[in-house]
């Protein structure tokens, strides 16, 4: 059987504490002091252990100061005097969760299901870093190059935890795989995964999306709705493009993460939320608080443990791996094999990629397509020059079919071709906000693509919805600012 200790010096807690456990098929063990702690442990080595961080001899995370004591167990700290920095410092030394008292049943219920040897995490981990210079890829990632090492390494430490994670990089750098891939390492792997993209639903829905809403909320609420943390219950929720979340919601968010209850829409009932948030952005975080797109308090909740994706340009020798491995994907669902000339692996690396591995998978599913033979040559992928040499000098300071434009405020950007630029190109000048430099790339890019809207979100790795919402944005900018000027 699966055995525990339980470290309190609380008489009451640990009886309660005790029959609980037991009841869920553990045996257990108790220890009021950490010298008792010790002992216990040394006489038999416990799968997990519910250890308290005030005890009379001194402080519960002391068990940390010799890593073999704990190095074979589960540890999850029980306190009564919780705080966010306490319990970062707690998981960072290798504790794999938190509860509070007092203790709720069903927490304690969901991290007892979860009790997991760290070695045998650790042994996952090591088969993955041990395959890495075979296969190329770690979990769904692939790459072999620093930048991706760097991730991986990032994945390996905060996976076993309960941390919450914010992943920040350009759109199209794989933000969803690495939450994946830390669910598959996880805990919580036995459960399920849910991504939900909080730019792509209406902000009259994603209330009841992410929450759930009783029969007759609402009008067209004819029957109860689980939301995604009732359907993801005991896994991870990944949510993505967070900035784009109403700030409204995004204080009940705060406010779900800090109890650990939320509430249905139309409901007076709180349900118990077990499941850990995993958050994302293609904004600058900082930026996002700055612009009131991202609560600051929210971003500090969420943002314990960072990891930023490396945009594609940045780690250019992982192309040719990347290219073969969407090359096979698409061959095995098309039932035709074909491979690449060295010439075009060569010059796919030639290419600054501003839609990252997105727009590296489409590149490679379009010369699949137009390959005559079973050889993909460099005729039909994209080259160094980015863009269309064709096109001349244009301005981006007004997109006047949308109403929309750069903004006076907003330093100007032009189209330039150089003999140092590969291509068309944008400049602007020091100084700009990455809000204008953002704002001034996406509106030059579309008129490049002469106002085509799904070859522009593709060009640049955002989804539709991202790119109508941003138009929408600009636009409201710009009627302000006309209303401005002529007061």
């Amino acid at each position: 059987m699966t055995h525990a200790l339980i470290v309190d010096d609380d008489i009451d807690s640990v009886a309660t504490l005790q029959e609980l456990i037991a009841s869920e098929k553990f045996t257990v063990s108790v220890a009021h002091t950490l010298r008792d702690a010790r002992r216990h442990i040394a006489l038999q080595q416990p799968d997990v252990v519910l250890l308290d961080l005030q005890l009379p001899d001194g402080n519960g995370m002391e068990l940390f100061q010799d890593p073999q004591l704990v190095a074979n167990s589960e540890v999850v700290l029980i306190t009564g005097h919780a705080s966010l920095d306490t319990s970062i410092q707690a998981l960072r030394l290798g504790a794999a969760d938190y509860l509070v008292k007092p203790i709720n049943i069903k927490q304690l219920q969901g991290v007892l299901s979860r009790v997991m040897k760290p070695a045998a995490l650790q042994a996952e981990v090591s088969e993955l870093n041990a395959n890495l210079a075979n296969t190329g890829h770690f979990g769904l990632l692939w790459g072999r190059t620093q930048p991706m090492q760097r991730i991986y390494e990032q994945i390996s430490r905060v996976a076993g935890t309960s941390v919450s994670v914010f992943i920040n990089g350009e759109s199209g750098t794989g933000k969803e795989l690495v939450a994946q891939t830390v669910h598959d390492l996880s805990r919580r792997r036995k459960k399920p995964f849910l991504a939900v993209n909080c730019g792509a639903i209406s902000p009259n829905l994603i209330e009841s999306e992410i929450f759930g809403h009783e029969k007759g909320a609402f009008t067209g609420a004819d029957k109860q709705h689980e939301g995604f943390f009732e359907r993801a219950s005991g896994g991870t929720l990944f949510l993505d493009e967070l900035t784009e979340m109403p700030m409204e919601l995004q204080v009940k968010l705060l406010r779900v993460l800090e109890t650990g209850r939320f509430m249905r829409v139309g409901s007076t009932t709180t349900l118990d939320a077990d499941v850990r948030v995993i958050a994302a952005s293609n904004r600058p975080l900082l930026q996002a608080v700055q612009a009131g797109k991202l609560r600051e308090d929210l971003l500090y909740r969420l943002n314990v443990f960072p990891i930023e994706m490396p945009p594609l340009r940045d780690r250019l020798d992982d192309v040719p791996l990347l290219a073969d491995h969407f090359l096979r994907q698409i061959a095995a669902k098309e039932g035709k094999n074909k491979r690449f000339t060295a010439k075009a692996l060569a010059q796919l690396q030639t290419y600054h990629w501003p839609g990252n591995v997105r727009e590296l998978r489409n590149a490679v599913q379009r010369a699949y397509v137009m390959a005559v033979a079973d050889v993909v040559d460099e005729q039909w992928l994209p080259k160094g020059e980015g863009a269309d040499p064709q096109s001349t000098a244009a301005s981006a300071a007004a997109v006047t079919s949308l109403g929309v434009g750069v903004p006076a405020a907003a330093p100007a950007a032009a189209f330039v071709t150089s003999a140092e630029s590969s291509g068309p190109s944008i400049t602007m000048p020091l100084g700009s906000s990455m809000a204008q430099v953002e704002k001034a790339f996406i509106l030059a890019t579309l008129q490049h693509y002469k106002h085509h809207k799904e070859q522009t979100a593709a060009v640049l790795g955002i989804s539709l919805k991202t790119l109508y919402n941003r138009l929408k944005e600009y636009a409201a900018e710009d009627a302000a600012a006309a209303d401005k000027a002529e007061q």
